[in-house]
């Protein structure tokens, strides 16, 4: 897998994930599990240089 295709898989898991993570109580199990992986996909994107200004609705 080339560096394009994974920073751009990478970029759709974090938009899918952020949908989900809207959908899902703040409390739960399931929404702290979703919100690990949120941040180090938001560490993977950023030291790759991708902007997440748009991306990031989350913005926690």
């Amino acid at each position: 897998m080339s560096e394009k295709e994974m920073m751009q898989r990478n970029v759709e898991e974090f938009a899918r994930l952020q949908d989900y993570m809207i959908d899902t109580d703040k409390e739960s199990a399931a929404y702290k599990k979703m919100k690990r992986r949120y941040i180090e996909l938001k560490v993977i994107l950023t030291s790759s240089g991708i902007n997440l200004t748009e991306l990031d609705i989350i913005k926690e």
